[in-house]
């Protein structure tokens, strides 16, 4: 290699802070975690110059070890939508992740025990998509348009990376909640299917209880005044890496509660009342 494209090669490491070897380890690291369910360090520590691009770099990189070991990708989800959870870490923009077909639960189910690391819970809705939503300048009324429907859902929230540094008690940032894409691992599906034409989306709230007791409380217009937004963010973020949502596809819009910490035998109890409810169990 000449010296002017050695010279190119590590300007571009340090203007991202990441060699494409190292987004490579974490991601292998990460794969590993969640299959050993041992946390990894803080990437953020590690990496402290790293830029959001690489996060999603490693979550792609990721991912691509998931689709060499049979996964399928089934949809995305958004996560840090209100300004709540964007106050946690300190950031003023929403992140986003993949689910697979792995982390999809029926109404009810039992999920297994040993899957999980320490698993949360949100309450948020989910769209189903119908046609192609491509960026950029994806508005909300776009969204609307190109939804078959809107679903209750609960999400599982995990955490391959720990979530503060023992020593320091520095925790997690957006850089390592994007790596771990987006701290997702499971959706739970329920209530009914309704048109978005029939319902007030930004009026839709849920009930959060666990094992009986109200834990928490909200309603959809707490993402970003509304859920469909969520989704035209998202659509256009995607744009920039040359991607789209595809037909047939589920977004999870982001929770308007704060994630509940599940334990085993835990049962969990979302009451989203006219559009329906949904339910799982802890294993």
């Amino acid at each position: 290699m000449s010296d002017s494209r050695v010279d190119s090669a590590v300007l571009a490491v340090q203007a991202n802070g990441m060699a494409p070897e190292e987004v490579l380890d974490a991601a292998q690291r990460l794969d590993e975690a969640e299959r050993t369910r041992t946390q990894i360090p803080l990437l953020s520590m590690q990496y402290p110059h790293a830029t959001l691009e690489r996060a999603y770099a490693i979550q792609r990189q990721w991912l691509q070890l998931k689709f060499a070991a049979g996964r399928r990708m089934i949809g995305r989800k958004v996560g840090l939508t209100s300004r709540a959870m964007q106050a946690a870490v300190g950031v003023s923009t929403p992140d986003s992740g993949v689910l697979l077909d792995d982390m999809l639960f029926e109404d009810g189910a039992t999920l297994p025990g040993d899957r999980f690391i320490m698993p949360r819970v949100e309450a948020e809705l989910a769209f189903v998509i119908r046609r192609r939503l491509c960026g950029p300048d994806v508005t909300m009324y776009d969204v609307l348009d190109c939804t078959s429907y809107v679903i209750p859902c609960m999400e599982i929230l995990d955490t391959r990376i720990v979530r503060s540094d023992p020593a320091s008690g520095r925790t997690r940032t957006i850089f390592d909640t994007v790596a771990d894409n987006a701290a997702n691992a499971g959706v739970v599906l329920g209530g009914k299917p309704t048109p978005v034409d029939m319902v007030d989306l930004r009026w839709s709230g849920a009930i959060l209880h666990r094992n009986g007791v109200i834990e928490e409380t909200g309603l959809a217009a707490g993402v970003l005044n509304h859920p469909a937004r969520a989704v035209a963010w998202l659509c256009n973020r995607l744009a920039t890496e040359g991607e789209a949502i595809e037909p047939g596809q589920i977004v999870l819009s982001g929770s308007f509660i704060r994630p509940i910490e599940a334990s085993r035998g835990d049962v969990m109890h979302a009451d989203f009342g006219p559009i329906g409810s949904v339910t799982c169990r802890f294993g």
